[in-house]
């Protein structure tokens, strides 16, 4: 780990990151890259991986719930992206750049996830035209009646059983359009049509074409599951927000390419930085 947290320790059954730098999880889980978290209190809680995970900010210190060291190290310190040195990446961006610069400030605890891939494609088909509290109650409905039934929830469903849904089932979810592509896209992944050693070897904007291949994945789609599921950083989703930002502070550029290889970290950070300007909250609607 390169600076982005200090020692870690056991407590009570729960484990104690010190020092954790550039991570805020009200940042992080609640401006629309991920959509089965919930916060109760202090606390975030959702399923991921197919595992419970309870964790909060203590002032520079993460707490994680019931986990264990050896856990934390092989699994949430990779989910959670504290293995990318996010002060490194930082300093990749122009110094010049005051409209960046600012939106690093004001959102300086954004960290972008390594979610499971199948669940960002799946989420992000759902997302289309939609608002990010719909967002979650239509990934929620989809995991109660497809997903594996666990002590601590459902798990999100494997591409076998969404393949395999009646469509006239997978109609009554409220999911509009979007239910014809998740079974099609579903038997893609299933059957290998959507190989993700395909998108593995390739660059962003090859894995965003490639993905584009796809029924029901356009461009935006294509990006956030490009960035959010694949870690290819300079995937850059672009919406109505975004649009307004390139063309209100960076004459109407149509992509990223000037952010370099971190482009969809900088998305990030000027995508909250607009809408907390405009609305002093973030995620609650999804361009």
């Amino acid at each position: 780990m390169i600076d982005n947290f200090g020692t870690v320790a056991a407590v009570n059954g729960n484990l104690v990151i010190k020092d954790v730098r550039f991570f805020d999880p009200d940042l992080i889980f609640d401006c629309g890259q991920c959509f089965r978290f919930e916060k109760c209190g202090n606390v975030w809680r959702g399923i991921a991986l197919d595992e419970e995970l309870s964790l909060e900010k203590n002032g520079n210190d993460l707490v994680i719930y019931n986990c264990s060291e050896e856990k934390f190290r092989e699994k949430w310190a990779d989910y959670l992206g504290l293995n990318d040195d996010y002060g490194f990446i930082r300093d990749s961006f122009p110094k010049d750049d005051t409209f960046l610069q600012n939106a690093m400030k004001t959102g300086e605890g954004i960290r972008i996830l390594h979610q499971d891939r199948f669940e960002a494609l799946i989420s992000f088909i759902i997302s289309q035209n939609n608002n990010i509290s719909r967002i979650k109650k239509c990934v929620r409905t989809v995991c109660e009646n497809y997903g594996e039934k666990t002590s601590f929830g459902f798990l999100f469903p494997t591409p076998e059983a969404l393949a395999s849904a009646d469509p006239a089932h997978l109609g009554t979810l409220g999911l509009g359009y979007r239910d014809e592509y998740i079974r099609s896209v579903s038997a893609d992944v299933l059957e290998g049509r959507l190989s993700d050693a395909v998108i593995e070897s390739s660059s962003g904007d090859e894995a965003v074409r490639y993905l584009m291949r796809f029924k029901g994945i356009g461009l935006k789609v294509a990006s956030c599951v490009a960035l959010f599921g694949y870690r290819k950083f300079d995937a850059f989703p672009v919406d109505v927000w975004m649009k307004k930002i390139l063309d209100k502070y960076y004459s109407g550029m149509k992509d990223g390419k000037y952010f370099g290889y971190y482009a969809g970290i900088a998305q990030q950070y000027l995508f909250y930085y607009e809408r907390w300007k405009n609305t002093d909250s973030c995620g609650k609607e999804n361009g």
